[in-house]
């Protein structure tokens, strides 16, 4: 799943090809794609694109004069460019493809997505805010005005455990399944911690792995072809993804904990004593 870091590297790609250019056409392909109908997609055409924001996982491409196109990729959704955009119509089938959008120049790019979960969404929209997963985000981590008193006060109103808190958009904006592993193996944390029991020096470290580690991430990706992103993601993740490998600080195995339909990744040595977690249903350490 594209995170903050490859959301907001997607955003510099789009603003160096889209910005400035006009848009010749959009084409859902997928039937489960476009979530909105009001105004109709068909007010992009013509539209020249004035900007490209992030909203943690949302990309924002915003259009002349009139709407807001926002995409949310999802678990298995991508966008793929190309600098020349087939001239017939897509057809629709069981294939990847869920909308095409053609430049006038006739560059554009096509939204992908894998699998047979199809969450990949598209509005169009006149205020951003108008996406409910836009409206309900929490504060952006990366922020300048995000303090590590913010996030103690997010923390502290929590029950939970902290993997799931740092994944839920409703509390940080961005942070997913993946980075969520990377933050708190830096921050030598359990994901079965509550977060509601961290005292002042654990909420220290976990600001300053939350931050340092989305802002290494983005560095990394900064610059990158859209093609070249999932790539790079992986290859700069230090535990999720790599069960059974050494852990790259200790180099105890790294352990998973697997879910129905995703999994977590952490080094027992880091992160829980030595421990190795029980099964996520059990949400228990082994004894």
């Amino acid at each position: 799943m594209p995170e903050l870091p490859e959301v907001a590297a997607l955003r510099g790609f789009l603003t160096e090809h889209l910005v400035g250019r006009t848009v010749a056409g959009v084409q859902p392909v997928a039937f489960h794609v476009l979530k909105t109908y009001d105004p109709p997609l068909s007010e992009a055409v013509g539209r020249r694109v004035e900007a490209v924001a992030r909203h943690g996982k949302f990309l924002d491409l915003s259009l002349a004069d009139g709407p807001h196109l926002v995409i949310h990729l999802a678990r298995a959704g991508w966008l793929r460019w190309r600098e020349s955009q087939p001239t017939a119509p897509a057809r629709p089938g069981k294939g990847p493809l869920a909308l095409r959008l053609t430049l006038t120049d006739g560059s554009g790019f096509d939204l992908t997505e894998a699998g047979t979960q199809k969450r990949l969404a598209v509005s169009c929209v006149r205020d951003p805010r108008e996406v409910p997963g836009v409206a309900t985000l929490g504060p952006d981590p990366l922020a300048d005005d995000f303090t590590e008193a913010d996030l103690a006060a997010l923390l502290h109103a929590e029950k939970r455990q902290l993997k799931g808190v740092l994944r839920d958009q409703r509390v940080l904006a961005g942070i997913g399944n993946a980075y969520s592993d990377e933050i708190l193996h830096a921050a030598r944390m359990s994901p079965f911690q509550l977060a509601a029991r961290l005292d002042a020096a654990d909420v220290t470290r976990l600001y300053l792995a939350l931050r340092e580690t989305l802002q290494e991430a983005v560095a990394r990706a900064s610059g990158i072809a859209a093609g070249q992103l999932k790539a790079e993601k992986k290859s700069g993740l230090r535990v999720h993804g790599r069960t059974g490998e050494p852990c790259p600080v200790c180099g105890d195995t790294i352990r998973q904990v697997a879910y129905r339909d995703s999994a977590l990744q952490y080094c027992p040595r880091c992160q829980t004593g030595g421990r190795p977690l029980a099964d996520r249903r059990l949400s228990r350490l082994l004894r």
